[in-house]
C-alpha cells in the first residue's frame, strides 16, 4: 500500500512542480514581455484542471504516509524526533503554498492587469520555488538530509 501512496504522491508531484517550472520558465516571461495578463491566465485556466487535483492528492497521499511512518500525529511536531523533520518542513511549505495561493487567488488575479503582473510574477516564482523544495524535502525522507 505504501508504495502504492508514494507512487501516486510522484506523479501528482511530477504535474504540480513540472507546471509551475514551466509557468515559471516559459509563460511568465512571456506575459511579463508581452505584458499580457491573458497569457498567464490561459495558462492558469488550463492547468488548474490537473494542477489543483494534483495538490489535493499530494496533500492526501503525502499525509497517508506521514501517518504510516508516524501514526502519533503529536510526534510530527517534535523536533527531538528525526522523522518530524521532512513531515514538519513539508507542512510548513504547504502552508506557504496555501497563502501565495489564497493571495493570488482573492486578491491578484481579480485585479490582474499589464501594470500589475509583476506582483503575480511576485507569487508564481516563490509558489515553483516552494514546489521545487517539497521535491527535495520529499528525497530527503530516503536521503536523510534533514535528520
Amino acid at each position: 500500500m505504501f508504495g502504492v501512496l508514494l507512487l501516486t504522491h510522484i506523479l501528482a508531484a511530477t504535474i504540480w512542480t513540472g507546471g509551475h517550472i514551466i509557468l515559471a520558465t516559459l509563460i511568465l516571461p512571456k506575459a511579463l514581455k508581452q505584458k499580457s495578463p491573458a497569457i498567464l491566465l490561459e495558462f492558469e485556466a488550463g492547468f488548474e484542471r490537473v494542477g489543483m487535483p494534483s495538490l489535493l492528492i499530494q496533500i492526501a497521499t503525502g499525509l497517508a504516509m506521514a501517518h504510516r511512518v508516524q501514526p502519533d500525529v503529536t510526534q510530527w511536531f517534535n523536533l527531538s524526533n528525526p522523522l518530524a523533520h521532512p513531515i514538519l518542513a513539508k507542512i510548513i511549505l504547504l502552508t506557504f503554498t496555501v497563502m501565495f495561493a489564497l493571495h493570488a487567488r482573492f486578491r491578484v488575479i481579480p485585479h490582474l492587469s499589464p501594470s500589475t503582473l509583476p506582483v503575480m510574477a511576485w507569487h508564481i516564482v516563490p509558489v515553483t520555488v516552494i514546489s521545487v523544495l517539497f521535491v527535495a524535502v520529499g528525497v530527503s525522507f530516503r536521503t536523510g538530509w534533514l535528520y
